[in-house]
């Protein structure tokens, strides 16, 4: 029986895309480990005062990685979240299973290797059981590409690895501080691996959906790329919970950083500035592989979850917004994150009737 995803041709392949950033070897390496860990220390009570949120899980733990690092443990974390439909995919044995597992094992390659030349942070929030605890509930930070940034663009390394910080620290409080948050989202991903069907009739759907976007001027890739385009109706419907979900922890971990960052980092606006340019400064090949991989549609998740919170605060205050986090049936869908006004009345109205 073939594996239906070529797992080590996945990391040959990112290996190859990630390549080497070439301050890697700077002596100021030597110490980041450390300085990082210092960093979220600090992070973690200012962004809990912040928030009001306490994080259950303890004090939080830095690891600093290399850009293949990043690429295995990603790598990992997939193969932990796809067992249910990797089963079900290599009961399909023969030729054509084998090519399909290297072909699929190239495009993930291809993709991690890409991303690891840009990602700068990542709270990895799946904890399991029978897993060492020592790889699990970690900040991982990309040193590398946090190194290369600074000397290119002469951030002070202090300032700008402590704003980093303060960032996916805010991440791991969402999750180790809301204590039904973690559990409902992995539940949504669990529902969209469990409804993964090999069905060759979705590539007909599929094609109706370009045309109909064709016909109607919009573009069925907006929304989440080729992966929203395949989905069941059903799918889709899980899809805009999490995008509502994730869209409001995005827009609500920026908006934690810069609040928090207030006294303590006072370049925080250039780096904000420098790295908003550095997600639009792409060439026409990039944009096009950041929509149809659905990487557009999360970074619109920042812009539209921040405006989702001024319109939210503008209209009750932290106290309004923080019902958000109250309980599942009160997050906002993604149709509501486009159009607060439809959750405020929501959330009014559940007010009223409680």
């Amino acid at each position: 029986m073939s594996s239906s995803i070529d797992w080590a041709l996945a990391e040959r392949v990112a290996a190859r895309i990630a390549g080497e950033e070439p301050f890697a070897a700077s002596y100021h390496a030597d110490r980041m480990a450390d300085e990082l860990q210092e960093l979220t220390a600090v992070a973690q009570p200012r962004v809990e005062s912040e928030t009001g949120f306490t994080s259950q899980a303890g004090a939080a733990r830095a690891r600093v990685v290399g850009r293949l690092d990043w690429v295995r443990a990603n790598l990992a974390s997939y193969r932990r979240m796809l067992r249910p439909v990797l089963g079900r995919l290599e009961e399909l044995d023969g030729p054509a299973a084998a090519v399909s597992g290297k072909v699929a094992g190239a495009e993930l390659g291809a993709l991690l290797g890409w991303m690891s030349t840009r990602v700068l942070g990542q709270y990895d929030l799946l904890v399991l059981e029978e897993e060492d605890p020592d790889d699990q509930d970690l900040v991982y930070y990309v040193g590398p590409n946090i190194l290369g940034l600074e000397k290119r663009q002469s951030f002070p390394p202090g300032e700008f690895r402590l704003w980093v910080a303060l960032h996916e620290v805010t991440h791991r409080t969402q999750f180790t501080g809301v204590p039904w948050l973690r559990p409902y989202f992995l539940g949504l991903v669990e529902q969209l691996v469990d409804a993964a069907d090999p069905d060759p009739t979705r590539l007909f759907t599929a094609v109706g959906r370009v045309a109909e976007g064709i016909r109607t001027r919009t573009n069925p890739l907006d929304d989440g790329g080729i992966a929203a385009l395949f989905a069941t109706p059903e799918q889709r419907l899980t899809m805009d919970k999490v995008g509502g979900l994730m869209s409001l922890l995005e827009g609500h971990g920026d908006v934690v950083m810069d609040r928090a960052a207030t006294d303590l980092v006072p370049s925080a606006p250039r780096f904000a500035r420098v790295l908003r340019a550095r997600r639009s400064e792409m060439n026409l090949a990039t944009r096009l592989l950041q929509r149809v991989i659905g990487l557009e549609a999360k970074l619109a998740q920042y812009q539209q979850g921040e405006a989702f919170i001024a319109a939210v605060e503008d209209a009750g205050g932290p106290a309004l917004l923080n019902r958000a986090f109250e309980r599942s049936e009160l997050l906002p869908s993604l149709a509501e994150i486009r159009d607060p006004d439809t959750w405020i009345r929501r959330v009014g109205a559940a007010v009223a009737t409680a």
